[in-house]
């Protein structure tokens, strides 16, 4: 195995959190290397057309934003390499990072982490779900960033937790009917929130129901769906279809070494920063922001994180 490689400031991973950590760590000569992770770009290489993000009058495609983002990083200098940690210790004052895996891993050895993990959305997993999803046709894991797309139109939203509930809020403000999937013959979510969608006119809830199949070639024309307790299948015609059933924190490499809440988010030593439990250690979007999730506060917590990172090494009196 190679010698350890030292670095000032390792970023993991890359969309607008670690992309903007590495502007903001890199203006202050901290000479940051990122490696992208296993998706470059993160969730928003997923997503068609992003309008909620400023500095984009007239919107941009998800794939685009983040090339600009890299470009933008490079520019001042920043290491960015292919490739994902999937190893880390952090019991020294050195932190150290696995790149890759066995006998071909690349250790690392750095001042300061900037975690930018993220968190992957869960699907129901269809094959028509994926297909459309990825051309853009009409599926979706986020109603504040794509609802507008299907205004005055009717949608389906698959869940039944609090984040469902918001997110069928959202879309009735918007659509002229939400149907709301829920599997069970009741909800996850709080009283509170339950008794909100309950109370708006153009949300139709469907207890015991589950999609068989999302119906259209080249964008949503339909749903179908099936009756967990009779069995009975039946379709019907809208044009927007959104999971809402949660996401997965990409944080399993740090099990044991940063504190992680119990859906594996990590957990903020210090609230109003980036801090972990962990000296050194600092995260960013969504791997840490369970609320939120959006490109615009993934960005402004990677610049929090990368001016965390620079007062720590200050204080260390490492240059």
């Amino acid at each position: 195995m190679s010698t350890p490689e030292h670095v000032n400031c390792l970023i993991i991973g890359s969309g607008p959190s670690g992309f903007t950590a590495a502007i903001y760590a890199a203006r202050a000569d901290m000479k940051p290397v990122l490696y992208q992770g296993q998706q470059p770009g993160g969730q928003l290489m997923e997503t068609t057309e992003v309008d909620n993000f400023p500095g984009y009058a007239e919107g941009v495609n998800g794939p685009q934003m983040m090339m600009d983002l890299e470009a933008q990083a490079k520019r001042f200098e920043t290491d960015v390499r292919s490739g994902w940690v999937t190893k880390v210790d952090f019991s020294g004052e050195l932190k150290k990072a696995w790149v890759g895996e066995g006998e071909n891993a690349v250790e690392i050895h750095a001042n300061t982490i900037i975690i930018s993990t993220g968190a992957s959305a869960k699907w129901l997993g269809l094959e028509n779900e994926i297909r459309l999803r990825d051309i853009g046709g009409g599926v979706s894991a986020c109603a504040v960033c794509d609802g507008f797309f299907y205004k005055g139109q009717d949608v389906v939203i698959v869940g039944a937790g609090d984040s469902a509930c918001e997110e069928a809020s959202y879309l009735a403000k918007l659509c002229k009917k939400v149907t709301m999937f829920v599997r069970r013959d009741q909800m996850r979510a709080s009283k509170a929130m339950q008794n909100r969608v309950k109370a708006i006119e153009n949300i139709e809830i469907m207890y015991d129901t589950e999609t068989v199949d999302i119906l259209g070639s080249d964008g949503v024309e339909g749903v179908r769906l099936r009756n967990r307790v009779s069995g009975e299948e039946s379709e019907i015609n809208v044009t927007g279809f959104f999971v809402a059933i949660g996401h997965t924190p990409n944080t399993g490499m740090l099990k044991g070494w940063v504190d992680l809440d119990e859906q594996g988010y990590i957990v903020q030593s210090s609230p109003g920063t980036t801090h972990t439990n962990v000296e050194g250690v600092f995260w960013a979007g969504d791997c840490g922001d369970k609320v939120y999730k959006q490109a615009v506060t993934a960005a402004g917590s990677g610049c929090m994180a990368a001016l965390d990172a620079e007062r720590y090494l200050a204080e260390k009196g490492v240059h």
